[in-house]
This record gives C-alpha cells, sequence and structure tokens, in this order.
C-alpha cells in the first residue's frame, strides 16, 4: 500500500533515500531537494514536491536527465530493468515496426540533441512510431517540454512503483 510505502519512504536514511529518487529520475540535485522534503504525508504530498524541484532546473539539467534513458527499443540506461519492464509491449513490435523506430529514434536525435522520450508503458511499438513521427514536427523548444513532460510521466510512475514494493 502506497501510505505504508510512503512510510518506508520516510524513514530512508538520506542517502538511500537520494538512490532511489534518483533510480526514478536522474538528476542528483533533484534527488536530494525531493529527498531533504521528507517527510511527505501520502502520495500527493511527494508528487507536489517532485514538481517543485523539477520547476528548478534548467535546460541542461533536463538534459542530463534524458542521458540515463535508452532508446525506445534499445536496452541499457541507468535503470535497465525498469526500462526494459515499462518498453516491454515495444518490444512484442514487428521486426518492420522495430527497424522504424531505430531510424527514427537516430533521426529525431539529429533534430533535437537529446533521445527520445515517452512513457512507454503500456504502449505498443506502433503507438509509439505513430508518435515519434507526429513529434518530429515540433520545434526544439516545443520539443524538449513535451519531452520533459513525458519524463515526469514516467517519474510518477516509477515512484508510485517504488512506493509499492
Amino acid at each position: 500500500m502506497l501510505i505504508d510505502g510512503i512510510a518506508s519512504f520516510n524513514a530512508l536514511p538520506s542517502q538511500e533515500a537520494e538512490t532511489r529518487l534518483y533510480a526514478c529520475f536522474a538528476h542528483r540535485a533533484w534527488a536530494a531537494r525531493v529527498a531533504a522534503g521528507r517527510p511527505y504525508d501520502n502520495l500527493a504530498e511527494l508528487m507536489v514536491a517532485t514538481e517543485s524541484a523539477w520547476s528548478q532546473l534548467t535546460t541542461d539539467d533536463w538534459l542530463v536527465a534524458f542521458t540515463a534513458h535508452p532508446r525506445i527499443g534499445e536496452k541499457g540506461g541507468h535503470a535497465p530493468a525498469t526500462s526494459k519492464r515499462e518498453q516491454r509491449q515495444v518490444a512484442q513490435g514487428s521486426v518492420v515496426t522495430l527497424e522504424a523506430i531505430a531510424a527514427e529514434n537516430r533521426e529525431y536525435e539529429k533534430r533535437f540533441g537529446h533521445v527520445f522520450l515517452i512513457a512507454a508503458h503500456g504502449r505498443t511499438a506502433d503507438e509509439i512510431l505513430s508518435e515519434l513521427r507526429r513529434r518530429m514536427t515540433n520545434d526544439a523548444a516545443t520539443e524538449l517540454q513535451v519531452a520533459a513532460g513525458e519524463q515526469r510521466k514516467i517519474t510518477r510512475l516509477r515512484l508510485e512503483r517504488f512506493l509499492k514494493e
């Protein structure tokens, strides 16, 4: 239950809390800010703190956090087991779709200078390919905001999962 998860999170030593938060969002200062705000009464209060810490990040900070993610359809990143679980449905895509995602990933990175981020959990390879192609029409500033929004979704899902463990 999340209440017990919040209590357990609140009880962690500072360094362990920061490490657990960093596994959800790969930015040390963000993790330190959120950990320092403990204790939290509930998930909603924790999420307010995550938003507050995100609001203090610069564009460069976001780009650093983005580098912790593998490309969609690939393995790796700073939390490979988590990424693999989140992309489980993507991995079931057809060879043609997965090859198209790989090619589009490269084009996206050339255009925007960072990995394509999308909350992949529960999405098919075809859905992700469609969204990747749609987002290629964004300008750089808009796409950075969209990617940051997707990063937030990913982080929220990871936090919820961590608090349920």
